[in-house]
């Protein structure tokens, strides 16, 4: 696993599962520790601090609830969900030509997007980067920097107002470096 994909793999796992979620243990244990920092690629030290200072699992459930759960949450974590979001059934179809087992949750999860792009990284195909940039154009970055702001404007703690600007830092990141792989 490279450096693309855990980063696609942690951001995916904190939108996708819920922060008390037992499969979240180890995440959270090396974020309070602060022993993420030494395996994060990208130079975000001073987010990753402050998601260290506010990631007790129990304190951001009600946050992360009341943000991404249910028809009455205030961000809807679905791609479909926005104006120029992408239909559920396009991701789905997309990812299942890629060959990527897919279960009955939704596809245009942000969190199931971002696995999805982890899940690319790995399979290592010949056109593995033009199958994550097309991942990342029209499926995640329509509309994920206006998901990632409205996270910041509505979230109740600091850990999801900092882990969307640390995602926007980090998407970004990944799109340039795939258009430089692009280039090769």
């Amino acid at each position: 696993m490279n450096e693309f994909s855990i980063i696609c793999r942690i951001l995916g796992s904190l939108y996708n599962r819920q922060p008390q979620d037992p499969l979240l243990v180890p995440l959270f244990t090396m974020l309070r520790e602060g022993k993420l920092q030494q395996h994060w690629p990208l130079e975000q030290d001073e987010l990753l601090t402050r998601l260290q200072e506010n990631s007790d699992p129990q304190s951001l459930a009600a946050d992360y609830n009341a943000l991404f759960v249910g028809s009455e949450c205030k961000v809807p974590p679905y791609g479909s969900h926005w104006d120029n979001g992408p239909q559920e059934s396009e991701i789905r179809g997309f990812l299942q030509s890629r060959g990527m087992p897919l279960g009955e949750a939704p596809a245009d999860h942000i969190g199931a997007l971002l696995l999805a792009a982890s899940w690319l990284e790995d399979q290592s195909q010949a056109d593995e980067i033009q199958a994550q940039i097309t991942l990342f154009d029209d499926y995640l970055l329509p509309w994920c920097g206006q998901f990632l702001g409205k996270v910041e404007a509505h979230a109740a703690t600091a850990f999801y107002r900092t882990l969307a600007a640390l995602s926007r830092e980090a998407i970004q990141a990944m799109r340039d470096e795939l258009e430089e792989e692009g280039e090769v």
